[in-house]
């Protein structure tokens, strides 16, 4: 076969999967850590609603984006599937994502949960004290704040908030005007609990923790709302709105201003989905989805609350640590104090949530008060709410520091909590930049320029994941603090580049999107290719969250026809299919789904017994490669590239607790010990010394 048909081979669209159908996979994984006996009560209860949630955003910019396409009568991708018909293969998926959730929801933790006294009660369950007690609440403390709107001509139908609990209420009867039975649509303000505890009541048989649905109140005492008529049935649903916010940046002159406009009517955006009791008439569906504009194909009838996601507020209710994960305290440091002079003497690296966020902090800390400290630069896409870095960047600039801080104002859902914290930075005195017009800034680099002596050094961190220090406790990252004079030259470089807007720029070790990464991702594999072909060893090994960029693949799979061995641990949707004969047969994909969220970017290429390892903030998606500014960096310690490559991949391919083998044809198989092997988890090995 010649190059030229061998490459039109590898365009086949069968030898791609789709990445909306790959995504949705990744949560029947997560689910089924909430079907695993093995994992703790509560946190199968956690998993259970992570999957939930990871639905609902699905809807908001995944399926959003695909019924966009059908709308422009948009091409396949290059899976060659037609977004309509993937449109119904989503609506096929994702029902069986939601009857396998309900299905472990009431058949396996609902029951588990009761054996240990923590009772999530359906209405059939009630005791009398219960019921009149829930009743008394729903006329005290619901009823109040609710505002039924029957409809008729007069009364159109309600705006709709995304995902928020509504009840459609078939009425019968004559109301005080003399019109006759029909609609009211019951919505509940984001200010009710989903969640309501049931305390402990005199004539209760049985003592322990009792929790009700805010839904089967509203559905038990919503005709308190329409006295005289009679409720025929009240069905809960709930709509899910495409969230992606749309900013024509070359036609705004402030866009901070225009975001914040579009903030505003994010809630009301056009609908994507609709869940609604499955007991609902027909003909009251065909309403909804004309009412919303939504195809059958986006109806999901749920037997249980639509909100079953909100369930996790037992999670933080129910103090029961027996029925959680085990506990751990991250490594710190023995030394602290003097963080420069640590760095100065070797580059420090951190592998979160194992070691701790706080030698970060403490590094912002000290070059905040070092008078020595001349300048501080710092990206921040997701902070978190009082963030520890912000107070530390503020308090920078009060000491005199020239602080300058790239805001990513459209870091999905962080939009909102992105402009208050750039209009806290920038009341302070610190300079801040939104970055660069069509890319966001995804990159986490922090640069710190101190005088020593007749010179200044630049100190840099960065790291695979946010600065942000809850994910540094529940996502997997890695973090470098290296005083390198190529390192802190590049990042100098790239942050003149987001604030001044300068040309390209040669940079000397790290890869930047968009400008080298991409390249720099083909050409090391194609250098692996090469080695195999002249009978050197070939060797790729790379973990990262999701894999789709179509010209990364085929260089894969032209790597494993050249005869190179690939192992890819991709979290969330692979595009590649691994084991086809002929095409991918040396390459093995595998997922990871623990206690944490596996969060951190490695790609360690052999060439040749001179191996290369880069960390980065980069999936290797194409958003990510061409449309984002993202860096790759070296781990230039042999040492610490040792201890990346043994902890981040490693420790990954041997496990065969929590990893799920990917085959051809897109299905995903659970990684079990063989025989006589004995179990092993990567994150647990890595928990291990910090319970010891």
């Amino acid at each position: 076969m010649n190059a030229e048909s061998d490459h039109a081979r590898l365009r086949d669209p069968s030898l791609y999967a789709n990445r909306e159908l790959s995504q949705l996979d990744f949560n029947f994984r997560v689910l089924a850590q909430a079907q695993d006996p093995a994992v703790p009560l509560l946190e199968r209860l956690r998993y259970l609603c992570i999957s939930c949630t990871n639905l609902d955003e699905f809807f908001e910019i995944r399926g959003g984006a695909v019924r966009h396409a059908v709308e422009l009568n948009l091409p396949a991708g290059m899976d060659g599937l037609d977004p309509a018909l993937l449109l119904d293969k989503i609506h096929e998926r994702a029902a069986a994502l939601v009857q396998a959730q309900y299905r472990c929801f009431y058949d396996e933790l609902r029951p588990a949960l009761a054996d240990e006294g923590i009772r999530l009660l359906q209405r059939e369950q009630w005791t009398p004290a219960q019921r009149e007690w829930l009743r008394r609440y729903f006329v005290e403390e619901i009823m109040p704040v609710l505002s039924p709107l029957g409809l008729d001509p007069a009364h159109p139908f309600p705006k709709i908030l995304n995902k928020s609990l509504n009840v459609v209420v078939l009425l019968e009867g004559r109301d005080a005007f003399g019109r006759e039975g029909h609609l009211a649509i019951v919505r509940a303000p984001r200010s009710l609990p989903r969640i309501i505890r049931v305390p402990g009541l005199e004539d209760d048989t049985e003592a322990g923790l009792d929790f009700v649905f805010l839904s089967s109140v509203l559905s038990a005492f919503v005709d308190e709302l329409f006295p005289g008529m009679t409720v025929k049935g009240a069905y809960q649903f709930r709509v899910t709105r495409n969230s992606e916010l749309i900013v024509d940046e070359d036609d705004v002159d402030n866009l901070a201003l225009a975001l914040r406009d579009e903030l505003l009517g994010r809630g009301y955006l056009r609908a994507v989905r609709l869940e609604i009791d499955e007991r609902c008439p027909q003909d009251i569906v065909d309403d909804l989805l004309a009412n919303f504009d939504l195809p059958p194909n986006a109806v999901y009838k749920i037997n249980g609350p639509v909100n079953l996601n909100r369930v996790i507020q037992v999670y933080d209710l129910v103090k029961r640590p027996d029925l959680k994960f085990r506990p751990f305290t991250p490594r710190l440091p023995r030394e602290m104090e003097g963080m420069f002079d640590a760095i100065r003497q070797g580059d420090l690296l951190l592998h979160h949530p194992f070691d701790a966020f706080t030698p970060l902090l403490e590094l912002i800390r000290q070059a905040a008060e070092d008078p020595d400290v001349l300048a501080i630069k710092q990206t921040l896409y997701r902070a978190g709410k009082d963030s520890p870095i912000v107070e530390h960047l503020i308090q920078a600039a009060r000491n005199g520091k020239d602080v300058t801080v790239v805001v990513e104002l459209r870091a999905r859902f962080d939009e909102e909590a992105n402009l208050g914290l750039a209009d806290r930075l920038q009341d302070a005195g610190v300079q801040v930049v939104y970055g660069v017009v069509g890319y966001k800034t995804h990159a986490k680099m922090l640069l710190i320029v101190r005088r020593e002596g007749n010179a200044l050094r630049r100190y840099v961190h960065l790291g695979t994941g946010n600065y942000h220090s809850g994910t540094a406790r529940a996502y997997t990252d890695f973090s470098l603090m290296t005083a390198d004079p190529d390192i802190g030259h590049d990042v100098h470089l790239i942050f003149q580049q987001l604030s001044g807007l300068a040309a390209p720029l040669k940079l000397k070790r790290l890869l930047q999107s968009p400008f080298t990464l991409h390249q720099g991702v083909l050409d090391r594999i194609a250098r692996e290719a090469a080695h195999a072909r002249a009978g050197k060893p070939g060797r790729i090994v790379a973990k990262m969250n999701a894999l789709n960029e179509a010209r990364v693949v085929r260089a894969l799979y032209e790597a494993s026809q050249a005869g190179v061995e690939i192992d890819l641990i991709v979290r969330g949707a692979c595009a590649l299919r691994p084991g086809i004969p002929g095409v991918s047969e040396h390459i093995r994909v595998r997922s990871v789904v623990g206690r944490f969220l596996e969060h951190h970017r490695v790609w360690w290429f052999g060439n040749a017994g001179q191996p290369e390892l880069f960390c980065s903030s980069a999936d290797w998606l194409e958003r990510n490669l061409l449309r984002r500014v993202e860096i790759a960096f070296p781990v230039l310690d042999p040492l610490l590239a040792h201890r990346v490559h043994r902890e981040g991949l490693l420790n990954y391919l041997a496990d065969n607790q929590n990893a799920w083998q990917l085959h051809a044809d897109g299905h995903y198989e659970r990684c079990l010990p063989a025989t006589g092997e004995a179990a092993f988890s990567a994150q647990l090995s890595l928990l291990e010394d910090l319970y010891a």
